[in-house]
C-alpha cells in the first residue's frame, strides 16, 4: 500500500515572513484561497480559507525575496500537524503545509 500526503494550492498572498538559518532562507507564508458557491437565495458566496506554508528556498523554491503582499502563487507540498501549548497553557494544533514546490503565477 502506498501512502499520500500531498496539497495543491492555488492563492493569494497575506503576508510573508523570510527567516535565514545556517545558511538556509525559511519563508511562513499565509496563503489564502477561495472556494466560490450559489447560497439558498442564488447569490454568490465566497469562502475564504487561510493557510500556513512554510518553504525552504533550495530544489524547487526559489527567489522567496520576491515574493510580496498580494501575489499570487502556486504551492505544492505536504500537511503536518503540530500540537503546542500556548501562553495561556491550553493545548492547540497548528495545521502547516511544508512546500516542496512554490511557483510565482504571472498573469498574461
Amino acid at each position: 500500500m502506498e501512502f499520500l500526503n500531498k496539497v495543491e494550492l492555488r492563492g493569494i498572498v497575506g503576508s510573508i515572513r523570510t527567516q535565514e538559518y545556517s545558511g538556509s532562507v525559511m519563508a511562513r507564508i499565509r496563503l489564502a484561497t477561495n472556494y466560490e458557491y450559489k447560497g439558498g437565495d442564488g447569490s454568490v458566496v465566497v469562502d475564504t480559507s487561510w493557510h500556513n506554508v512554510i518553504a525552504w528556498e533550495g530544489r524547487n523554491i526559489h527567489d522567496l525575496d520576491m515574493i510580496d503582499k498580494g501575489a499570487k502563487l502556486y504551492v505544492e507540498g505536504r500537511l503536518r500537524y503540530q500540537k503546542y501549548v500556548g501562553t495561556d497553557g491550553v493545548e492547540r494544533i497548528s495545521t502547516d503545509i511544508i512546500a516542496n514546490k512554490v511557483e510565482i503565477i504571472r498573469e498574461k
